[in-house]
């Protein structure tokens, strides 16, 4: 009874960690959609259809609405490309993406009460500080070691049947979803959508992988953070105590 409370106290605490890091995922995602420099990969064709439907052109869902119909497509393309190999938790990332479009929304209202998004040196600050944000984000979440995003759940499940290996194939996929989103630009406003794939996009492609390098070897604290059990015994200073536990001599 007790090792079952355990691993209930352990799964909601490892997805309350997940919660709290797809929260500063989806707020530097926003800052660099607010940027107007470009916005991230992942967000670039949500965005492009966002912008559309602000102008009539398309139906008129948030850039959040528009994340979570991509996350659906990208588990349903998992399940074509896998098939039988495809292990029913990994529909979990249908949960996990619907929170991170809500979670999208959230930050885009938030970001939105900012006014210094025009300036250029605005801008650059606003993709500078989303992307580090997001490599941070995307660190700790790896971290979790729960299901991964939609987003990553494809790449992964075409590297494994196509035995490619996995940057080669991260590469591969996030370009066609940059073309792919240009290619919309061009369909709806009959030019390259330059707030939605621009030097940001490229900036953002390469920064946020570098953080996440950069992050993860000072990551131990979180390590011992995810083995933490709450409970209402334990104070917050004995917390803090057993994060960074005192160096012996």
């Amino acid at each position: 009874m007790n090792g079952m409370k355990e691993k209930i106290i352990g799964f909601i605490w490892q997805h309350t960690l997940l919660l709290l890091s797809m929260y500063f995922m989806t707020f530097g995602v926003a800052l660099c959609v607010r940027s107007n420099l470009g916005s991230g990969v992942i967000s670039s064709i949500p965005m492009s259809f966002s912008l559309a439907g602000e102008v009539g052109l398309a139906p008129g869902l948030t850039i959040g609405n528009y994340t979570n119909i991509m996350n659906v497509i990208l588990v349903v393309a998992q399940i074509l490309v896998l098939r039988k190999r495809f292990e029913p938790i990994q529909l979990f990332q249908l949960l996990i993406g619907f929170v991170f479009g809500c979670l999208l929304d959230l930050n885009m209202w938030i970001t939105s009460l900012f006014s210094t998004y025009q300036a250029i040196p605005g801008q650059i600050i606003a993709q500078f500080m989303g992307a580090t944000i997001l490599g941070c984000a995307v660190a700790i979440e790896i971290r979790c070691g729960s299901v991964t995003m939609p987003g990553e759940g494809i790449q992964v499940a075409i590297s494994r049947v196509s035995g490619k290996p996995f940057p080669l194939v991260k590469i591969t996929v996030d370009t066609i979803l940059v073309v792919l989103a240009v290619i919309s630009g061009f369909y709806f406003f009959g030019k390259w959508p330059w707030t939605v794939v621009g030097p940001g996009t490229l900036f953002a492609m390469f920064y946020v992988g570098y953080v996440v390098k950069l992050v993860n070897p000072h990551l131990e604290w979180f390590d011992r953070l995810l083995d933490y059990r709450p409970g209402f015994r334990r104070y917050i200073y004995g917390l803090a105590r057993y994060i960074y536990p005192k160096k012996e001599g």
